[in-house]
């Protein structure tokens, strides 16, 4: 059975939803304390009773918090936290109907949580969210018509400013990180998929995608270009003799001296178990063989750690790239059957197809 388990798949739902939550936590904190500041410089123009500057000091001073702990601790965070979204619509409402649909505090507050729906649930739940909002309006006019007025003076526009200034930049602050965290995301995932886990080269399904490219290349621009297939000799007696940690260590100490010994410009990939290939361009093949074998010396000139008396030693396949060959595979294969004789004729040794 291929793909995650549905436990596993859960767990990352889950802790998808809990980062989710952690983002909308601060950005709930801010706008709900710069509502609150405007939202009071509406009230203490009104009649207003102690519950409802209890229920203010709760939505200010709670709500966020609270909202933050249940969604977090919810079996599904992410659609948790939408639910909450959606509260925090329903309550703005309230404080709309409160504020006697008082105009510039009441959009205000319809452009801070319509901005929240649709960065947290896209266009449909902010339609939702604004049909909330209408309907609870609503019901606080319609339960305290009394209280309607629709004037903004001026001390309640100056107290409106400070929602207006910061929370969008602190909106747009968690935007930048959350945006900054995905692109960090992408490049990982994109390093995952095209790199060797051990020896971060190309594996060899992206490295035999550059090598079609690098054919199309040779093939219309008519530049030469080498290719060289690369295997340990006597490797499975080396894991066999001294274990997979030797193995392993001649493995990334042919990687390293690869990398030292090669162009900027060549392209090494590992096609899994102790064989690699390289591309040079722009390289005929009596340059591949000189580089290969100055790799080769320094490659006898030093020994592995954990086993001082063993030095690696490499069988090497060579072939300039034709334009006889009719795809790219045909340049595999010849330097694959290079690569052959090198070990047919005793190994430690560079043949040319």
């Amino acid at each position: 059975m291929s793909g995650q388990s549905p436990t596993l798949l859960t767990v990352d739902s889950r802790l998808s939803g809990i980062r989710f939550s952690r983002r909308v936590y601060i950005p709930r904190i801010t706008g709900t304390l710069l509502c609150m500041l405007f939202i009071s410089s509406v009230l203490i123009t009104q009649p207003t009773s102690a519950l409802m500057w209890v229920l203010l000091g709760i939505n200010a001073f709670v709500w966020p918090h609270l909202a933050y702990h249940l969604s977090i601790r919810s079996a599904n965070p992410m659609r948790f936290e939408r639910g909450n979204l959606l509260t925090d619509v329903v309550l703005g409402g309230i404080w709309i109907g409160l504020m006697g649909l008082n105009v510039l505090p009441s959009v205000v507050i319809v452009a801070m949580v319509g901005m929240n729906s649709i960065a947290g649930g896209g266009f449909r739940l902010f339609v939702q969210g604004m049909l909330l909002q209408l309907i609870s309006a609503a019901v606080m006019i319609g339960l305290f018509p009394h209280r309607l007025s629709l004037m903004t003076t001026p001390l309640q526009l100056y107290a409106c400013i400070p929602m207006i200034v910061v929370y969008p930049i602190a909106l747009g602050y968690v935007t930048y990180v959350t945006a900054t965290k995905l692109a960090d995301q992408k490049r990982r995932l994109m390093q995952m998929s095209t790199h060797d886990g051990m020896t971060n080269v190309y594996n060899r399904h992206h490295w035999e995608q550059l090598l079609r490219d690098e054919y199309e290349i040779c093939r219309h621009i008519d530049e030469p270009a080498t290719l060289a297939l690369i295997d340990i000799d006597h490797f499975k007696t080396i894991n066999d003799s001294f274990g997979h940690s030797v193995g392993d260590e001649a493995i990334l100490f042919l990687t390293e001296e690869l990398r030292n010994g090669l162009r900027a410009t060549d392209v090494i990939g590992r096609f899994g178990g102790d064989e690699f290939a390289v591309i040079l361009p722009d390289a005929r093949v009596t340059d591949a063989v000189e580089i290969i074998n100055r790799i080769r010396q320094r490659l006898a000139e030093k020994r592995l750690t954990q086993t001082p008396q063993l030095s690696i030693r490499i069988s090497v396949g060579v072939a300039e790239y034709r334009p006889t060959m009719n795809q790219y595979h045909d340049w595999l294969k010849a330097a694959d059957i290079a690569l052959y004789m090198a070990k047919n004729k005793g190994r430690g040794r560079t043949e040319v197809a």
